[in-house]
């Protein structure tokens, strides 16, 4: 059961269609942990580019940050702001996306400075894990 669905995500983060990759979240312990969800559908733009039926690392990556910014946002200090992908570290591909996956998001807030923090990201495909990565932030006001 989802705690928050696309519309209170969209409230939440700039993203919008068709970078807007988080369908839900269906846990979240504000200042440690988020579970989202995106369904990769054969719909998705990416599928016709660059190297068809399979979703860019760049793009994983992109998704991992979205669910991570919400995870961040639900912080009581960084609500009402936006977080900013600053860099990313220890990124490892273990499996491609392709069309039909559901795409679980983990994400693990391991450090926070300030208007900073460190998370780390894993997205798993039917419980095997496809990717992991450490991201760091910045959180600054909203435009």
């Amino acid at each position: 059961m989802p705690i928050l669905q696309a519309a209170e995500i969209q409230a939440m983060i700039p993203n919008r269609y068709p970078i807007c990759y988080i369908d839900s979240v269906t846990a979240l312990e504000p200042d440690q942990f988020i579970r989202a969800v995106k369904n990769v559908t054969i719909n998705e733009d990416f599928f016709q580019g660059y190297v068809p039926q399979m979703m860019p690392n760049t793009l994983l990556i992109e998704t991992l940050a979205q669910a991570a910014s919400i995870l961040i946002l639900k912080s009581p200090q960084f609500a009402h702001k936006t977080a900013y992908l600053g860099s990313v570290t220890k990124a490892e591909f273990l499996k491609p996306v392709v069309p039909g996956d559901v795409l679980v998001l983990e994400i693990t807030l391991t450090k926070v400075r300030q208007n900073m923090g460190v998370v780390h990201t894993q997205a798993l495909v039917d419980g095997e894990m496809i990717c992991q990565a450490e991201l760091h932030f910045v959180v600054g006001a909203t435009d």
